[in-house]
């Protein structure tokens, strides 16, 4: 019998979600490895699938609407929202920065879970995180199908993760040696 982590690891195989070069991370920190969830993201069975086996860990909170930061977490928060039958809406950047559009609102008090594809350093989560309650909303926690903080990021909320898997990132100016002659690219979320 495979296990969840496993089944997780060959889906984003298999759908070529689990990149390994040079890469640029959202931070400008580089990395061997890269999580292209937008490959898996093509293959709606497959994102189904991430959800089902998410879904258990999200059973111990409350929430009344789902919401994704994009990119990367459109296609898994709506899936999230489907499964689960909630509410869904989502932040959008303008000018670099998250913002709440499209005429969607949070009530006072609402229970909003952030949904994501991936965390390193949690910086577009932190982004929702505030806007929720810039919004008078209340976050009911954080899920994500990649954990890659390797415990360092904190939030004052629950978070669970479908996949923690933590990969060294590097300096771009202290790069190991075996990274130094490939050309670094940045992918995009």
């Amino acid at each position: 019998m495979q296990s969840t982590q496993d089944e997780v690891l060959d889906i984003f195989k298999r759908t070529k979600a689990l990149l390994q070069g040079h890469f640029i991370l959202r931070s400008g920190l580089r990395s061997e490895y890269f999580f292209q969830c937008a490959q898996v993201c093509q293959y709606m069975s497959e994102v189904t699938r991430l959800i089902e086996l998410l879904k258990p860990k999200l059973d111990s909170l409350e929430f009344d609407t789902v919401l994704a930061p994009a990119m990367g977490g459109l296609v898994v928060g709506q899936e999230v929202a489907r499964q689960l039958d909630k509410r869904y809406i989502f932040v959008e950047k303008v000018d670099d920065k998250l913002e709440l559009r499209r005429g969607f609102k949070i009530a006072e008090g609402e229970k909003v879970l952030i949904v994501e594809d991936v965390v390193t350093r949690g910086g577009r989560a932190d982004e929702a995180i505030e806007i929720v309650k810039q919004n008078g909303g209340v976050v009911a926690g954080v899920g994500v199908l990649v954990d890659r903080s390797q415990g360092n990021w904190k939030i004052d909320a629950p978070f669970v993760s479908l996949l923690e898997m933590g990969f060294p990132t590097y300096d771009p100016e202290n790069l190991p040696d075996h990274l130094k002659d490939i050309p670094a690219i940045k992918p995009g979320s």
